[in-house]
């Protein structure tokens, strides 16, 4: 098209101007203008094809394909794979702030029945020194506040993107410190009713009972559902599934039940349901949740013998 408008351009221009239709076909400076671009225009997708040859892409393709036999469309599903996994590390337009550091780690959707060897990670950006806040929090704390402070901070970094940490992780890959060391800190934030978004924490995995009675503390205390699970980092659904049990746990311990038959009943630990027990009757309760609790109790009787008979048979 580009060509045409050319050629019909500057026939009228000579016809204008009165030159000989003679003149016009063997003029060589004619023949230049008139089909120079046409030649270009035919060399331009090769020309494309030639940059495109020299592309690190187009490289490692074609490395693929000589050396390994693979065919184009493996060659680039490789290719595919590759920047999946790597083009985070190799990204360099991301600002990565003084005292950052990038971690691998098991990714939250990952369920405690998963090995680490077989879980799916992700690559989270922590901020291992604060600059000014960390100083001014060991000059008037020390360093175990300090450390603490730390804790708290990339364990919530981690969740937020996605991924868990685990004390391991923390205590060999970001801290140098001893496990004890942080379980001594764990228990510092369980007495202030704080529970940081650990693996351990979040999907029930070793001592889980100081999470589980952090929230049926909230719960008696008449705190709702979505407060529960922000400040425990749990899903509604889960903090449900507790105080469910929870009731479930309690109407049959009024009943008489022996904590070995209410833990098989329920699904739950012996060292659970006992402390389970001993939360409901030294606990202050709200008010309104005791009336609540008391009516839950009350619909929950004419079915909880039926499960427990159809688990006799």
């Amino acid at each position: 098209m580009i060509c045409f408008i050319i050629h019909s351009t500057l026939i009228n221009r000579l016809r204008c101007e009165g030159v000989a239709r003679t003149r016009q076909a063997v003029d060589p400076a004619f023949h230049l203008l008139a089909y120079g671009a046409l030649m270009i225009n035919n060399t331009f997708h090769s020309l494309w094809d030639r940059l495109q040859q020299k592309t690190l892409n187009q490289q490692f393709t074609n490395r693929l394909i000589e050396g390994l036999n693979c065919s184009p469309f493996e060659a680039n599903a490789i290719l595919d794979t590759v920047y999946e996994v790597f083009a985070p590390q190799m990204d360099t337009g991301g600002q990565q702030g003084l005292g950052d550091i990038h971690i691998l780690c098991t990714g939250i959707e990952n369920s405690s029945a998963k090995p680490l060897k077989d879980a799916t990670m992700v690559r989270v950006r922590l901020t291992l020194d604060g600059g000014e806040d960390d100083l001014a929090i060991r000059h008037a704390s020390g360093t175990v506040a300090l450390r603490r402070h730390r804790l708290e901070r990339i364990t919530h970094q981690a969740y937020q993107q996605g991924g868990l940490l685990t004390l391991e992780d923390i205590a060999y890959r970001l801290f140098n410190c001893g496990v004890r060391t942080l379980v001594r800190d764990m228990h510092h934030f369980r007495e202030q009713s704080i529970v940081l978004p650990l693996r351990s924490t979040i999907k029930d995995m070793g001592r889980g009972i100081s999470h589980r009675s952090l929230i049926i503390r909230h719960w008696l205390a008449g705190k709702e559902y979505d407060h529960i699970s922000k400040a425990t980092h749990h899903s509604p659904t889960a903090v449900a599934n507790y105080v469910s049990k929870f009731k479930r746990c309690i109407w049959l311990a009024g009943q008489g039940f022996d904590t070995h038959t209410i833990r098989f009943l329920v699904g739950l630990s012996a060292k659970l349901t006992e402390h389970y027990w001993k939360l409901y009757r030294e606990q202050p309760i709200a008010e309104h949740r005791r009336k609540q609790l008391q009516q839950d109790l009350s619909d929950q009787s004419p079915s909880l013998p039926q499960k427990k008979r159809s688990n006799e048979r």
